[in-house]
């Protein structure tokens, strides 16, 4: 409680929520065509990030349910893993007219709502395609959705003067994000097979020894400004991921069917240019990815990579007499004795523990 001395000016503090906000706009094209799609079935928009959350929206071109089905529902997701819910308040409505200045200025009285992984809220009575497609925001058969979300941190006690001026979180990640995407004062160019990505010189050094090496050390490739450097022995895709996670610290969105074979190659990617805790993610990733048909080409990697924790995941699958059989029946077990000998020797150990 505020104190005051007798015949003074009270002294103030104040309660204050950190939040960071903003907007998406999802635009469907071809309104029409996307009314094949079945009700209870959605199409995903590209996942986007809004104070430091991967979201996307489900857009449901007739109805969540059966009950709705002459509506067009949609879905606010959390597209990622959280270790505990994100609170948030949320509106949607279609971009255009006077609903979108209502609903960003109604932001701060919304309720909030916490977010588990991969979970999301749902306006299964979005708008009627009846109303929808007699209404001016269908234009060419086109309209467009606006999605606010505030994101609700912790709350805290400050003077009273703080509680006017709220501080975002550092951004530095996004903005570096920007510069490779922009190219602006780029000053040296990679060539990875007919590709070229310009870069920056002072960041790909200060994320890897290896890049400071190449690029300032004496044996420094391309000296001259916007200079070309080889890179060999590795695939476009994977040198781009390298890329982003050297200037944002985050890797770019991997369809799952591929994360298996990406990680294994930004693995590779990683320790070639020394970026530890690159390496470090796509150790654990891959431990998700340990089966039957993938554990002895994990393992070699693991083993020639020096991969601890990934060659223990490796070896935790394996104690299982049925996994073991198993994995040496595969063409990959084959080409792990040749490759990697002494874990032979390793594995024999193992099953005579067990």
């Amino acid at each position: 409680m505020a104190s005051s001395g007798a015949g003074g000016e009270p002294s103030r503090s104040a309660i204050v929520s950190d939040t960071t906000s903003g907007h998406h706009l999802l635009t469907i094209h071809g309104y029409t065509r996307t009314k094949v799609t079945p009700t209870g079935k959605c199409v995903m928009s590209r996942p986007f990030t809004i104070g430091g959350r991967r979201w996307c929206i489900e857009y449901y071109p007739n109805g969540i349910r059966p009950e709705v089905a002459d509506f067009v529902s949609v879905s606010l997701v959390l597209y990622e893993d959280v270790a505990a819910g994100v609170k948030a308040q949320y509106d949607m409505c279609l971009a255009g007219g006077e609903e979108e200045a209502l609903q960003a200025a109604s932001m701060a009285s919304r309720s909030v709502d916490e977010f588990t992984s991969w979970g999301g809220w749902e306006y299964a009575t979005f708008i009627s395609r009846k109303d929808l497609e007699s209404s001016e925001h269908l234009r060419g058969d086109s309209f467009t959705i606006r999605c606010d979300i505030v994101v609700v941190r912790d709350c805290r006690a400050v003077d009273d003067a703080a509680a006017f001026v709220s501080v975002p979180p550092c951004d530095l990640r996004q903005n570096l994000g920007r510069l490779l995407e922009t190219e602006m004062g780029a000053d040296v160019v990679f060539e990875v097979g007919s590709v070229t990505l310009p870069a920056h010189r002072c960041v790909l050094a200060a994320c890897s020894p290896v890049f400071a090496a190449k690029l300032f050390g004496p044996m420094k490739e391309g000296n001259a400004a916007g200079a070309v450097v080889r890179v060999e022995d590795m695939e476009v895709e994977v040198f781009k991921a390298l890329l982003c996670f050297a200037y944002t610290g985050s890797l770019p969105e991997t369809p799952k069917e591929d994360e298996e074979v990406t990680c294994q190659h930004l693995l590779v990617a990683a320790d070639k240019y020394n970026i530890g805790r690159l390496k470090l993610i796509c150790e654990q990733k891959l431990c998700k990815h340990i089966n039957v048909s993938t554990a002895a080409t994990i393992l070699a990697l693991s083993e020639q990579h020096g991969c601890g924790g990934l060659k223990k995941a490796c070896f935790n699958f394996l104690t299982a007499p049925a996994n073991l059989r198993a994995v040496v029946a595969t063409d990959g077990f084959q080409l792990l004795n040749m490759s990697c000998p002494s874990l032979m020797v390793e594995l024999i150990a193992m099953s005579s523990a067990h």
